[in-house]
């Protein structure tokens, strides 16, 4: 199996944290997004320790709930003791309304509006990540206006091209995102950020891209920034107390993916940056990282129901289920590979080669190619493995579908975190 949590019980039927899929399915219906809690509760920590021991006292990561954002995430991360990234005014509302501790919230997005930066800073969210010289300023102008002087961190483009999907590459100098050292930018950021009054600059951020296996990357970037922050204490004066190396650690979406120790990997880190700094001169700084898919996206599953089997003799079939782009549209996007199973019959030959399809209108709403399955038929269940990340958190209503509910896996029972949205759910908006 893919993942130690999966199993195969004496049915011949899936399991996830020990649950049968099949009776998961009578008991939730279909589509339907199961989060296995124990494995979130594992990762965090997993992160936590060894940024610990690896980087300077005070450092910690921030989960980057993007990838998956409801009430119950938000409940986990604040018991599990870590910090959390959010990249909107919604997920924000969401982790307060959720309870979280609103000083150990960081506040990305590459164009916040004067309305959410306001909310931001009425909410009392620890620290703005600002990307641009404008955002910088409305920070500063709203700051004034409320009263206060709200932290901050610069996101800066280090260069680095880690060798990932284009469309999640973010750390090359012509990313929307952060200002660009290579071009100067960055240092004209830093000089507008310490003449400001209502701002007090931590430190810097950057985030190279996403699904990213080799930790070699990091640690490029890592040397950057810390040569970028040296330059800075040689040019300014400047301190900086924190550096936010982001998130973009890689999981595995199929058998061919390679294990990544992120232990490991974070040590690897640590050592390069507690080097650079002696070599340059300057004060290690506190480190933080933002894992988002490498904490949630293996404790996630998608089960579904097969409709129709499609046929045709010399060119491909096509087994459709009760979902598709609407609850993932990754294939539709980047391509992204997917482990699918037959949950409710794994003992049987893998001898039919299909697509899996969605069931919208559109010839692209694929959820896998070439999947090797049993024969399959009407009422059989599939189960897409990896999609706790960008599922249910990029998921859609189109063509009026509703959006599956959100099943969390803990140690009392399946409980629902999200409920299946309904038909009337579809129209409340409608005037």
């Amino acid at each position: 199996m893919l993942y130690e949590n999966l199993a195969l019980n004496e049915r011949g039927h899936l399991t996830i944290a020990g649950y049968d899929a099949s009776k998961l399915v009578a008991q939730f219906g279909t589509p339907l997004f199961l989060v296995d809690e124990a494995v979130i509760r594992r990762q965090c920590r997993t992160y936590l320790t060894a940024m610990q021991e690896s980087f300077r006292q005070g450092s910690f990561p921030l989960y980057a709930s993007k990838a998956l954002s409801c009430k119950a995430i938000y409940r986990l991360m604040a018991e599990e003791g870590i910090g959390v990234d959010v990249s909107s005014a919604g997920e924000l509302y969401t982790a307060r309304a959720a309870g979280f501790p609103m000083e150990r919230i960081y506040f990305h997005g590459n164009n916040k509006t004067d309305a959410d930066i306001r909310f931001g800073i009425e909410c009392g969210v620890g620290c703005f990540i600002c990307d641009s010289e404008d955002e910088l300023l409305v920070v500063d102008r709203q700051a004034q206006d409320l009263g206060t002087c709200q932290k901050i961190i610069l996101r800066l483009t280090p260069g680095i091209d880690p060798h990932t999907h284009e469309k999640i590459n973010t750390g090359r100098i012509d990313s929307k995102f952060g200002a660009a050292i290579e071009t100067g930018q960055a240092e004209k950021l830093v000089q507008l950020a310490l003449r400001l009054s209502h701002v007090e600059l931590l430190g810097f951020h950057c985030h190279i891209g996403s699904q990213i296996f080799d930790h070699k990357p990091f640690c490029d970037a890592a040397i950057l920034m810390v040569d970028f922050i040296a330059e800075m204490s040689s040019h300014y004066g400047y301190k900086t107390k924190v550096l936010d190396l982001g998130g973009g650690m890689a999981v595995r979406y199929a058998e061919g993916d390679p294990v990544i120790d992120y232990g490991k990997n974070i040590r690897h880190i640590g050592i390069l940056i507690r080097e650079a700094c002696a070599k340059a001169g300057v004060e290690e700084p506190i480190v933080l990282m933002e894992p988002g898919r490498s904490i949630v996206a293996a404790a996630g599953i998608t089960l579904y129901t097969v409709g129709s089997i499609k046929k045709i003799p010399g060119f491909k079939n096509y087994v459709s289920v009760d979902g598709g782009m609407t609850d993932n549209p990754r294939y539709t996007l980047y391509g992204s590979a997917y482990t699918v199973l037959a949950a409710d019959n794994m003992n049987a030959n893998l001898d039919f080669c299909c697509t899996v399809a969605g069931r919208c209108c559109e010839s692209g709403d694929l959820i896998q190619e070439n999947v090797l399955l049993p024969e399959m038929h009407r009422g059989d269940l599939l189960a897409v493995l990896t999609t706790g990340a960008y599922n249910y958190s990029m998921a859609s209503n189109y063509n009026r579908v509703p959006r599956p509910p959100l099943v969390f896996l803990g140690e009392n029972g399946p409980w629902t975190a999200v409920r299946r949205e309904t038909l009337d759910d579809m129209i409340k908006l409608d005037l």
